[in-house]
């Protein structure tokens, strides 16, 4: 009779399917699997569940299944070759693997981007622009006594948001185009069409600061609940991350933030704040590991021999779409399916290296797939969490598979001496 497997148990495990990145997982794992997720929310519970130790994996090249010499000859030859290389991806990597990717497009003179150019790139535009106030999400747990979500349903893509970092008692609000989960729990839901955030956004600004002006009675008292309350924030998601002029939209939140923190009265304690809802699990990390490699957070190109930013030129949806690509390397295929058609199909018809967990169904046949072990899974590593606090990251499995980091090291020493 065979014996049963022995069962291991990791506790405070953290995760990375979305930006919240909760620390405080119990997992329970059974030989090469895992079997329980205690903790874990809707979305996090079949990704712990889905996981193997990859014992069987192999990379393939043409879809085909390779050897590691034969697809690291192929990768190689595509890199060599090409005049316009981009990296795209690593929200679903680490510090160590976007560093390494970071080495690769100096290296190569390639273009780097991160998925903040399919998210919150007008964010971070605009943050450039007039700067931004900030704090963890441990302040707000502890001190926030206003939580508004504007254009964010967090309830559907954090699912632990609110138990989290919500304190129980505070005012909730929600300002969204339709009424979403997350507005059907809080005390005040305010609609407002997503082209007109705007103008609502700058109505605020003038009640704030007691300039006339006309404004519905709904907006009036949500004035008056601002300029109340001792510890507000706003989270911001995609509904104002949307069309060309997005950026200007958050300009004027993260202005209207500034202008809540103006304490020219004596009297007034009241600090606010504004806070990105990320989505992947690393795609902080991704942007703080580009800044502090390169200067710039997302879409920078090194064909120059140096690195230069320009959203919309260097960033990756508009350079596929444009078909100034003729090579890239993919960190993540879930990703890619925030691209806009033209760029998908710019992706079918160069050729990709795709590093990825050999899981799920692709929207292209990459030349190469190098499977790669998950961090958090089967590598240590460090996240960053939505409000860029590192968080350490366990191993629950062991695999054979490298890591993303290891691969990209790799390519870069046989890209060397052959360029």
């Amino acid at each position: 009779m065979p014996q049963p497997l022995p069962l291991q148990t990791f506790t405070d495990v953290a995760c990375t399917v979305c930006g919240c990145v909760c620390d405080d997982l119990r997992i329970v794992v059974e030989g090469e699997r895992i079997i329980s997720a205690d903790g874990a929310c809707e979305l996090a519970r079949p990704w712990f569940l889905g996981q193997s130790s990859q014992a069987d994996s192999a990379p393939e090249v043409d879809g085909v299944s390779s050897t590691w010499n034969a697809a690291y000859d192929r990768a190689v030859a595509i890199l060599k070759s090409a005049r316009a290389p981009l990296i795209y991806g690593l929200s679903r990597s680490t510090t160590e693997g976007q560093r390494a990717a970071v080495a690769l497009a100096d290296f190569l003179g390639a273009t780097i981007d991160t998925t903040a150019s399919t998210g919150h790139a007008p964010s971070i535009v605009a943050l450039q622009q007039v700067g931004e106030s900030t704090c963890t999400l441990g302040e707000v747990k502890q001190r926030a006594d206003l939580v508004i979500f504007w254009g964010s349903d967090p309830v559907t893509t954090h699912p632990r948001h609110l138990e989290r970092y919500c304190p129980p008692d505070a005012t909730l609000v929600v300002i969204d185009s339709s009424e979403t989960a997350t507005a059907k729990r809080a005390e005040i839901f305010v609609k407002v069409p997503v082209a007109n955030n705007w103008d609502a956004l700058w109505t605020l600004r003038m009640l704030v600061k007691g300039i006339a002006c006309e404004a519905a009675p709904d907006w009036r008292a949500l004035a008056e609940r601002l300029k109340a309350c001792r510890f507000g924030v706003v989270f911001f998601g995609s509904g104002l991350t949307q069309g060309r002029l997005a950026h200007r939209t958050i300009e004027a939140l993260l202005q209207l933030v500034t202008d809540l923190n103006d304490h020219t009265d004596p009297e007034t304690r009241r600090r606010f704040y504004a806070r990105r809802m990320r989505r992947y699990g690393d795609v902080a990390g991704a942007d703080s590991v580009l800044t502090w490699q390169t200067g710039y957070p997302f879409g920078v190109n090194f064909a120059a021999g140096y690195p230069r930013y320009n959203p919309g030129e260097f960033t990756a949806p508009e350079l596929l779409a444009r078909g100034e690509v003729d090579a890239a390397v993919v960190l993540g295929a879930e990703t890619t399916h925030d691209l806009p058609p033209d760029a998908q199909t710019t992706l079918r018809n160069v050729p990709v290296i795709l590093l990825d967990a050999p899981t799920g169904k692709l929207p292209f046949v990459p030349a190469v797939r190098f499977p790669t072990a998950v961090y958090g899974i089967h590598r240590p590593g460090t996240a960053y969490r939505l409000d860029e606090v590192a968080i350490p990251l366990k191993v629950l499995l062991p695999t054979s598979c490298p890591s993303d980091a290891d691969v990209l090291t790799t390519l870069h020493e046989r890209v060397k001496p052959t360029l």
